[in-house]
């Protein structure tokens, strides 16, 4: 368990024998003094975040081998696959990480964006490309520079798209609040100079010939 716990460690317990709740404040101390949670990453940075306020609807089994549905807070959620699964995230490495209300929800997925541009292995293209996409739009919001389109843009990355897709949408008001602006940067968004963060268009100057893309490959030879 890492993030804004007091005692963040290893905690080798058996399967299903602990609560989210128990987990975080019997084992790890609880959150920081003075903080409240905010949210949490229950198995690994691939993992789909939870809120803290969401509830959850869980299917329970009986004595007698019936099932009834029940619902339940972050805290009551049992450490388990099937159960982290139906929360709709999962428990993946088992790495938990604990978000207080002082994140900035945005910094934190720009944070595993960079994590995962820098270690996409970029052997599919779905990854190697769409991972490094992700990071420069959260680094171009955290910039300053984010448009209204941007919480709405998710390049295509395979599991590490998880955290984008599940951060955008469990927090919208934070992504919101850093896309503001209606004409985006030249594309790709790449770091954002001040010049794009202050003028909403930017003026462009022709080339100085006709380069004739238009007519590239109309007299190749097949």
């Amino acid at each position: 368990m890492s993030g804004d716990v007091e005692r963040p460690g290893y905690f080798e317990i058996e399967v299903g024998k602990v609560t989210m709740g128990q987990l975080i404040y019997e084992m790890a101390g609880g959150v920081k003094w003075g903080r409240r949670l905010k949210a949490v990453i229950p198995g690994g940075s691939s993992a789909k975040v939870l809120r803290a306020d969401e509830r959850f609807k869980l299917k329970q089994k009986q004595p007698d081998g019936s099932t009834i549905d029940v619902e339940m807070s972050i805290y009551d959620l049992p450490m388990d696959f099937d159960s982290l699964a139906a929360a709709g995230s999962m428990a993946g490495s088992g790495g938990v990480i604990v978000l207080d209300d002082s994140r900035d929800m945005v910094w934190v997925l720009n944070n595993i964006n960079e994590f995962y541009a820098h270690e996409s292995c970029g052997q599919c293209t779905p990854c190697r490309e769409g991972s490094l996409w992700m990071k420069k739009i959260t680094e171009r919001m955290l910039n300053g520079g984010g448009v209204t389109e941007d919480p709405r843009t998710c390049a295509f990355g395979e599991a590490c798209a998880w955290p984008t897709q599940s951060f955008v949408e469990k927090f919208p008001e934070e992504f919101a609040a850093r896309a503001r602006k209606s004409i985006p940067p030249p594309l790709p968004p790449e770091d954002t100079p001040r010049e794009l963060i202050e003028r909403e268009q930017i003026p462009t100057s022709p080339l100085a010939h006709d380069p004739g893309w238009e007519k590239a490959g109309a007299d190749a030879v097949i």
